[in-house]
């Protein structure tokens, strides 16, 4: 089975409509595909195949965990209209506006005007994301790539970075769980945690009703791999795999190819009943 389950579309921060991404997906010989918008859902009616390639609806929630953002992708979700994940993911989308138009604020009072307007230009009909104020501070001059946009005005350090206050990590859970879904923490190893903290997450989270680990991602080393197939075993914990494809330039994880997951670990796809 080759499955990738984590990448993004136009309705948050890729860079290639739903669409578009799929095709391309499947034409890289990809099984099983999950489409993990930031806090947005699939549209209502939106194709579960392509070709040979199962789609199977997915989110990626962003969740407060000890004042940090941490995010837990929802996976194989029933898609429910008028349950608790459609009307938690309509509050994120809210607090995803009420951050953008502080970000544009701070901006503007170090000389950027427009970048609240310029980045809700960007995103359309998309849930609005700090990639897109990189995609306009690019575009008018005001950093010479995305990363460097992030490096000097929206880095988590930065002072033209806002805070937002995330749903807490268990409601986010919860949340999945009761649309009948599989929580999985999405690439445990970027949230510069010690190995110990590490570990207090991931107690905190599977206590909650978190069910997988994301394994593989995108380009991480193989001894980072190593390390969190090791934490999928200590924690009984499905795993999952993803290549968190955006699309955009400097996009370092390629569709299709989120790479190799150990064969001894359980994959969270073995739990589904996909017919």
């Amino acid at each position: 089975m080759k499955a990738d389950l984590h990448a993004h579309s136009t309705a948050s921060d890729g860079w290639l409509a739903r669409d578009e991404l799929c095709a391309r997906a499947a034409a890289c010989g990809v099984d099983l595909f999950c489409v993990t918008d930031h806090d947005s859902l699939p549209p209502p009616g939106a194709p579960t195949v392509c070709g040979d390639m199962r789609i199977l609806p997915g989110i990626e929630l962003s969740a407060d965990w000890r004042g940090r953002v941490v995010h837990v992708l929802g996976l194989n979700l029933r898609n429910a209209p008028d349950g608790a994940l459609a009307a938690g993911v309509a509050a994120q989308r809210e607090r995803r506006d009420l951050r953008g138009q502080a970000i544009g604020e701070r901006l503007r009072k170090r000389g950027i005007e427009d970048a609240y307007e310029g980045a809700r230009a960007i995103a359309g009909e998309g849930i609005l994301g700090r990639p897109h104020f990189a995609r306009f501070l690019v575009s008018v001059g005001k950093a010479r790539t995305m990363d460097d946009a992030f490096r000097r005005w929206l880095g988590d350090n930065a002072m033209s970075n806002s805070a937002a206050s995330w749903t807490p990590l268990a409601d986010a859970v919860r949340w999945i769980v009761e649309d009948g879904g599989t929580p999985v923490l999405a690439h445990p190893a970027k949230y510069s945690l010690t190995h110990a903290k590490l570990r207090e997450l991931i107690t905190e989270f599977k206590t909650a009703g978190g069910a997988g680990l994301e394994v593989a991602c995108g380009f991480q080393t193989p001894a980072t791999t190593r390390q969190l197939a090791d934490l999928c075993r200590r924690f009984e914990l499905a795993a999952s795999a993803g290549s968190d494809y955006h699309g955009g330039p400097g996009d370092h994880a390629r569709l299709g190819q989120p790479g190799p997951m150990p064969a001894d670990l359980t994959p969270v796809w073995a739990h589904w009943a996909l017919g």
